[in-house]
């Protein structure tokens, strides 16, 4: 018991020690924080302080940055640009040199979008096609009939003839640019019958023919009957006499 007694007070002091040591405690020296920190990750009240005009430069800079890079919504517009014209700008050239939209529009390192095959005509001496240009960065169209390449034509085209397509084949234009080819769009051909004048003439000549004929056979009849009255009218005058 007396042991006992000896150890009480100092644990008692070593208690008060331990407790005091979470306790705030004044600063005694500068770069002490107020919670007994020591050290580079101590700062003051001055220094936790942030000054307005060391951000009101980057605040600027990002306005002007901002301002250069991205511009104002409210002044795009898309770009007046029919790509089944032909003989226009592209509307890549306009994008550059009026600041304006070409929806959808797919830049030279990419393969063109397909065009589309609007029509496939025989104009009298060869067959036509006509087609209108992707949004796509284009150089150059490929026309295809029966899978072989027939006629190639520059970005600006929208229409082509390729001659004379004697037999049933599927005609497809294709665009092409540095980066690839499209797919192809496609209509089938189906030419013309040239012995359709050749008959329509043939039966135009028969009935002509069978209609002079019929005109003859009745001119024959009509004669035939007159002379046949006349020959009446002669034997009844001599019975007369």
């Amino acid at each position: 018991m007396a042991a006992m007694r000896d150890l009480t007070f100092p644990l008692g002091i070593i208690c008060l020690l331990f407790i005091r040591g979470y306790c705030p405690l004044p600063m005694s020296s500068e770069g002490m924080h107020p919670m007994g920190i020591h050290g580079p990750y101590a700062h003051s009240d001055k220094d936790s302080l942030v000054n307005d005009e060391d951000y009101s430069q980057y605040d600027d800079t990002t306005t002007r940055s901002s301002k250069t890079l991205i511009p104002s919504r409210g002044t795009l517009k898309q770009c007046d640009y029919d790509p089944c014209l032909e003989g226009q700008t592209s509307c890549f050239e306009l994008a550059a040199s009026s600041n304006c939209l070409c929806p959808g529009f797919t830049l030279n390192n990419m393969p063109p979008e397909a065009p589309k095959l609007s029509s496939v005509s025989w104009n009298g001496s060869e067959v036509v096609l006509q087609w209108c240009t992707p949004y796509s960065f284009v150089t150059a169209y490929v026309v295809t009939v029966g899978g072989q390449e027939r006629q190639k034509f520059e970005e600006d085209r929208r229409s082509g003839g390729v001659g004379e397509v004697g037999n049933i084949a599927e005609v497809c234009v294709v665009a092409v640019n540095d980066a690839g080819a499209s797919e192809g769009s496609c209509m089938m051909y189906h030419p013309r019958d040239n012995s359709l004048p050749l008959t329509a003439g043939l039966i135009g000549g028969a009935l002509g023919f069978l209609l002079l004929l019929l005109l003859a056979v009745l001119l024959w009849r009509h004669k035939r009957q007159r002379k046949q009255e006349a020959t009446i009218s002669m034997h009844n005058t001599a019975e007369t006499r």
